[in-house]
């Protein structure tokens, strides 16, 4: 065979093998045997070994390929992904609606898109001209990790898009316009998903670890995000993980949620058969009592029932809350329980002083996972649920979150249980606590608390701190005992030959982390001020205000009441920044961290020249995608809105719009084009 039949060969067999996994890992059904199918995928192999220049990315062979990665590349998102606020119960639900009947200032009729809430890893994809190219972690919502590689091992991912005419979701008129009008082989499409291990996977999984005499993994979800974070790709290749898809990040032009889903199915991606559409709160209720039914026969752990606003023009005016849209919620099954007893409780002390109360637990096994301590968050917390030492409890487990005690069983004491009663001093420094007017907490009031500055430490080494490679807080601890760091930015100054002398220190593992650190003396700005641990600044605060500051020395010199102004910043969190840079011992290590060469990356200000100004997009813009010009929006302070109303300032037009030029040109919306954009920029 020459080199031209061969190529026209490996084009038939691509085709024919795609469509055979198509119909398996999508539709769970197939035409034909296993064997048959690996015959046809040792046979491309073959032609493409001896023709290796006529290998694509999207060949059936690439699905494992490569070497491992050194590290994951970060990856910003275009659109923010976005988590969930839960509810528990129908009150919680009808709150919910109550809350964006108040934000929209109406009553609207919403009718919902109900989907299973997989206990997975959120991921996005993203396809140029047809053809996988990148994918990535939810991360902070903002920057996630580029983890193509091990994507790309997931066989219910498309490496390519094959459009679908037939579909399992409802047939819609519309979806078959949209696609008419957007080639998926000559454009940039964004979609969303989550990544999962089934259950007998799982149990196979663990089953060989115990023949290995190694500890079983805690559940599904771990072993699926672990996989997807592994360096090396075979390894998620040897875990059989899938992935369902549930949402369209492009425009497309799309009206509703349900049309997303249409979408994702048409264009052959692998979509969840039990999401369906409700008309109102009532069919809610019903989906989610049946789906809890059949909770525990699907092959795939949920948790609850993500339940979205079916309207998208609604989804849009109702924006975003924090890190979650006011148009979706996460309405949770009641978590997993069980009983045991209280042991003891103890006070911990956190990184900003704060004494948790902390039960110690008979240990007992919830949710396949051992549990030995709850959190009982506040005094408060504890007269409410009247929790003493040697009580018998039902504690509840949802997730990976703390397990909470939920109830105490009164009729199963015996007297010989004890009141607690929160300490007037430090349980780790002996110096006297204080409950600030209006607060649950309690607080050392030692700032120099070795529990308090140990936490602090090990807050900012953590992933979204420094994230230093090889320094964890155990070593941490080894630092602080042996006296070789005193802050944060003693740190920077580690050399091998402090390291070596520690125990279970070689000159190997002393010298990497010593480089660990040096490579991350240029950091972020917004990682930066997160580690830094003020109190009430949280990952997504940092950020917002490393965008609006641009530097350090510009947000140390910024007064309480221009922090206050700044949008969702407010008093609380302006009177905490303000504070801590005052705080003289605060300035001491902001200056010693950069006399030691930290460097927080400065961000330049973005002058915010559209803020509050909404723009819709339509048709094709010359010299710039849809993406492209949606960016440049958001950069400078706009909104993107999917419709035209009488709120819209403008209509950005290009070649051949649709329906939302004429709409515009009839509410008298203002029409430019990408040049005019530009110019408002």
């Amino acid at each position: 065979m020459n080199k031209s039949t061969a190529k026209k060969r490996i084009t038939k067999l691509r085709t024919e093998i795609n469509h055979h996994r198509y119909l398996y890992h999508v539709r769970d059904t197939q035409e034909i045997s296993d064997a048959a199918l690996d015959s046809l995928k040792n046979e491309l192999e073959e032609l493409e070994r001896k023709y290796p220049d006529l290998i694509t990315p999207d060949s059936p062979t690439q699905r494992v390929s490569g070497e491992p990665l050194g590290k994951f590349r970060k990856v910003a998102h275009d659109i923010r992904m976005l988590s969930f606020n839960d509810a528990f119960s129908k009150q919680d639900m009808e709150g919910w609606i109550e809350r964006l009947q108040r934000h929209l200032g109406r009553e609207e009729p919403f009718d919902f898109y109900c989907e299973p809430k997989i206990d997975g890893l959120a991921i996005s994809l993203i396809y140029e001209n047809g053809v996988f190219v990148e994918g990535s972690t939810r991360g902070s919502g903002k920057v996630g990790e580029d983890v193509t590689h091990n994507l790309k091992t997931i066989e219910s991912i498309p490496l390519k898009i094959t459009p679908e005419i037939s579909s399992g979701k409802p047939d819609d008129p519309g979806v078959t316009q949209l696609l008419q009008k957007f080639d998926v082989t000559k454009s940039r499409l964004e979609v969303r998903g989550e990544v999962y291990l089934d259950k007998n996977d799982f149990d196979a999984l663990n089953k060989k670890r115990v023949q290995k005499d190694l500890p079983p993994y805690a559940n599904p979800r771990n072993v699926a995000a672990g996989s997807i974070r592994q360096l090396d790709p075979k390894i998620a290749a040897a875990r059989n993980l899938k992935c369902y898809l549930y949402s369209v990040a492009t425009d497309l032009g799309q009206t509703t949620h349900e049309q997303e889903h249409i979408i994702l199915d048409r264009l052959g991606f692998r979509t969840n058969p039990l999401t369906t559409h409700t008309q109102n709160l009532t069919e809610v209720f019903t989906y989610y009592e049946k789906l809890g039914k059949k909770r525990d026969g699907l092959g795939y752990e949920i948790d609850g029932v993500v339940v979205v606003v079916n309207d998208n023009k609604l989804r849009d005016e109702l924006g975003v809350v924090g890190k979650a849209p006011r148009a979706a919620i996460a309405y949770k099954f009641p978590g997993v329980e069980a009983t045991t007893t209280v042991q003891d409780i103890k006070i911990q002390v956190g990184r900003t002083g704060t004494l948790t109360p902390v039960a110690v637990l008979e240990p007992v096994a919830v949710g396949g996972v051992t549990v030995s301590h709850a959190t009982l968050h506040n005094e408060d917390e504890i007269g409410r649920l009247d929790v003493q030492i040697g009580d018998t409890v039902i504690i509840q487990r949802a997730g990976d979150v703390i397990p909470d005690i939920i109830k105490v069983l009164p009729k199963m004491r015996t007297g010989a249980e004890k009141k607690f009663t929160m300490p007037r001093k430090c349980p780790v420094c002996s110096s006297p606590v204080k409950k600030p007017e209006g607060e649950v907490n309690y607080y050392c009031t030692n700032p120099d608390c070795y529990a308090r500055f140990r936490r602090n430490l090990a807050h900012f080494i953590s992933k979204k701190g420094f994230d230093i490679e090889g320094l964890g807080p155990k070593i941490i601890d080894q630092l602080v005992e042996n006296e070789l760091i005193q802050d944060a930015a003693d740190i920077f100054t580690l050399t091998e030959g402090d390291l070596v002398p520690l125990e279970r220190f070689a000159e190997k593992s002393a010298a990497n982390i010593v480089v660990a650190i040096n490579e991350r003396k240029k950091i972020e700005f917004g990682r930066f001020l997160y580690a830094l641990g003020i109190r009430h600044v949280g990952e997504e605060t940092a950020y917002d205000l490393a965008e609006h500051y641009g530097s350090l020395e510009k947000l140390q010199q910024a007064s309480r009441e221009e922090l206050a102004a700044i949008h969702d910043i407010g008093e609380v969190v302006a009177t905490s920044l303000h504070k801590y840079f005052q705080d003289p011992k605060n300035q001491a290590l902001l200056a010693k961290l950069l006399a030691a060469g930290v460097s927080p990356q400065k961000t330049k200000p973005t002058v915010k020249k559209l803020a509050g100004q909404t723009f819709v997009l339509t048709g094709s813009l010359k010299n710039m995608s849809r993406e492209e010009a949606k960016k440049m929006i958001r950069d400078a302070g706009g909104n993107i809105s999917s419709s035209v109303s009488k709120k819209t300032d403008y209509v950005v037009a290009g070649k051949d719009p649709g329906s939302k030029y004429e709409k515009a040109k009839k509410l008298g919306v203002e029409i430019i084009g990408g040049k005019k954009l530009k110019e408002l920029i």
